[in-house]
């Protein structure tokens, strides 16, 4: 069995004086697995998603990443270890998309050195698997939605974590991006976690899912086993059907 890479114990939010957004939650990743968090609007996702990113210290309980406390890590380092992809973009569209990438080699130079070859053989790999490599020297602003969403994902390998998190990462995808973009996290050798709205990718792409209902875990593991109606509908108050009759299951709901 994989030891754990990731783990989260009893990780509680609230804002300053207002009710918990996250309660006593927990979970475990082993080192080069997916996992897919999943759950309605306002269930925590985000949250959660900003302690593992180090944006948002929890209120309670502890992340820690190889057995580091990800918090007590320097700022530095802690960068060059988690990357994150996030569903607001950067609106500095002057740069040009090499340069876009390029800022993900931002936290492994020291002081004000310039980029040095490590750097631009980094680059140009992260633009080769993201099939960015025609639009690197075209500006970032001139780039559709689905593209600069290619480009923050190329920026992010170019950090060269071990940890890649990331928010709603097939949001302004087309269909053949979505599934491209999914199977390459899957491909990575990284530990990913990410969030994800549509269930149907979550179960093809993930090895393991974490259901939040109500800022607590609803379920978490593999994914054909925490999908279920039951489980679906209380954390969407719908009814689900699963059609299991293809090589992976497909889900349709109803009010």
């Amino acid at each position: 069995m994989m030891s754990a890479h990731l783990i989260a114990t009893g990780l509680g939010w609230a804002p300053r004086g207002g009710k918990p957004i996250l309660s006593d939650v927990s979970l475990s990743v082993a080192k080069g697995e997916v996992l897919a968090i999943c759950g309605a609007n306002g269930a925590g996702k985000s949250t959660l998603l900003r302690m593992i990113y180090r944006y948002q210290r929890p209120d309670t309980g502890k992340i820690t990443l190889a057995g580091d406390d990800l918090w007590a890590l320097p700022p530095r380092a802690a960068a060059r270890r988690v990357a994150a992809v996030l569903q607001e973009q950067p609106t500095d569209f002057a740069l040009t998309v090499r340069e876009m990438v390029g800022l993900g080699r931002t936290p492994h130079r020291q002081g004000f050195s310039g980029a040095g070859a490590r750097d631009g053989e980094v680059i140009a790999a992260s633009l080769h698997r993201l099939d960015l490599v025609r639009f690197a020297d075209k500006p970032f602003g001139t780039l559709s939605g689905g593209e600069r969403q290619r480009v923050m994902v190329a920026r992010a390998l170019a950090q060269e974590p071990e940890l890649l998190v990331l928010d709603e990462p097939t949001n302004h995808l087309d269909i053949r991006h979505q599934l491209e973009v999914l199977g390459l996290l899957r491909g990575l050798g990284l530990t990913v976690v990410l969030t994800l709205h549509d269930l149907t990718l979550a179960a093809e792409h993930a090895d393991q899912l974490l259901l939040l209902h109500g800022g607590r875990v609803l379920a978490q593991g593999a994914p054909a086993a925490v999908l279920t109606p039951e489980t679906i509908a209380r954390a969407f108050d719908v009814t689900a059907r699963i059609d299991t009759s293809g090589p992976s299951p497909r889900y349709s709901f109803h009010l």
